[in-house]
C-alpha cells in the first residue's frame, strides 16, 4: 500500500517496478498540514496574472480568498476559478514548522511586529523540507553503506538547521546547502538506476518541450532538470528514472509508467496531464483533476 493508502500499482509490463522501499514512514512531519498553518503561502509568496492565477499579488499581502481562519475560500474551486497553480505547490510541511516551531504558535495577523520576518523564512523552510523530503527518499534506495552514512548525516543536518531561530534561517548559506544535498542525491540516483535494466539514457537539463517521447524506453533515464513542458510522454516507460526538479508542466502523461520514479514529487505529477492508466510510484496519489 502506498502513503495514502492506495494499492501498489503494478506496471502494464508484467511485473511490478519499484525500488526497495523506505523503512517505517518518516514523512509525516514532511506532508502539509494547513490546520496547524496561518496560511503562508496564501501571503507570503507573489504570483502574477496569468493561467495560474487569476490575480496578481505581491509578497507579504494575502490573497483575497485567505479568510479569517487562515484556510482557502474557493479551495474546492481553485482550478474553475483560475488559481490552477495553488493546486501545484506543496510546501512539504514547512507551513506548520515556521507557524507552530518558529515562531510559536504566534498568528502573524495578532503579531505585526513578526509578520514579515514570518514570511521571509517560510521560503527558506520550505526548502529545507524539501531536502529532506528528498533525502528521505534517497534513504530508501538501495545505496552503499558510506553513502547511506554520508545521507543519514546530511538528513541530520538539514534537520537541525530547520530548527534554528529565524535570525539563522535568513542567515543560513542555502546555495552551499543545495549543492552538498544535491551531490549526494545524484550519487544516490545513479547507484539506484545502475542496477536496473534498460539504457538509462541521460537527459539531465535537456530541452525537450514539446517533444514527441510517445511510446519511448526512458527507463532508468536521468531527467533531472530536464524540460518536459508540453512534451507527449504518453505511453512511455519512465520506470525508474530520475525526476528531480524535471518541469512536467502540461506534459501527457496517458499511459506512461513512472512506477519508481526517483525523486518525484506530488506538484510535479499535478502539474502534468494523466488519468487512470498513468502509473505512478506507491507513495504519491493519483490527482483528483485527471
Amino acid at each position: 500500500m502506498g502513503e495514502d493508502g492506495e494499492e501498489t500499482p503494478h506496471t502494464s509490463r508484467g511485473e511490478p517496478f519499484a525500488l526497495p522501499p523506505s523503512g517505517p514512514d518518516r514523512r509525516s512531519a514532511l506532508r502539509a498540514d494547513c490546520a496547524s498553518c496561518f496560511g503562508l503561502c496564501c501571503v507570503a509568496l507573489p504570483f502574477a496574472a496569468s493561467a495560474d492565477f487569476a490575480l496578481d499579488k505581491e509578497a507579504g499581502r494575502p490573497c483575497p480568498n485567505l479568510r479569517e481562519d487562515s484556510r482557502c475560500g474557493i479551495h474546492s474551486h481553485l482550478r474553475e476559478k483560475g488559481f490552477s497553480g495553488c493546486t501545484v505547490f506543496d510546501c512539504f510541511g514547512a507551513g506548520q514548522k515556521v507557524s507552530q516551531i518558529t515562531f510559536e504558535g504566534r498568528d502573524w495577523r495578532r503579531d505585526r511586529r513578526t509578520a514579515k520576518q514570518m514570511f521571509a523564512v517560510f521560503p527558506v523552510m520550505r526548502l529545507l523540507h524539501e531536502l529532506l523530503r528528498h533525502l528521505d527518499e534517497a534513504l530508501s534506495l538501495p545505496v552503499d553503506p558510506a553513502l547511506r552514512d554520508g545521507l543519514g548525516r546530511a538528513a541530520a543536518k538539514v534537520e537541525r538547521l530547520s530548527l534554528e531561530d529565524a535570525g539563522t534561517l535568513l542567515a543560513l548559506d542555502l546555495a552551499a546547502l543545495h549543492r552538498e544535498v544535491g551531490d549526494l542525491l545524484s550519487q544516490s540516483s545513479a547507484q539506484a538506476r545502475a542496477a536496473l535494466p534498460g539504457p538509462r539514457a541521460d537527459h539531465r537539463g535537456a530541452d525537450l518541450i514539446g517533444a514527441r517521447l510517445r511510446g519511448a524506453d526512458l527507463r532508468g533515464a536521468d531527467l533531472r532538470g530536464s524540460y518536459l513542458i508540453a512534451a507527449d510522454l504518453r505511453d512511455a516507460d519512465l520506470r525508474g528514472a530520475d525526476l528531480l526538479g524535471a518541469d512536467l508542466r502540461d506534459a501527457d502523461l496517458r499511459g506512461a509508467d513512472l512506477t519508481g520514479g526517483v525523486f518525484l514529487t506530488g506538484p510535479q505529477v499535478t502539474s502534468a496531464k494523466g488519468d487512470d492508466t498513468t502509473l505512478l510510484p506507491a507513495s504519491l496519489s493519483r490527482p483528483a483533476h485527471w
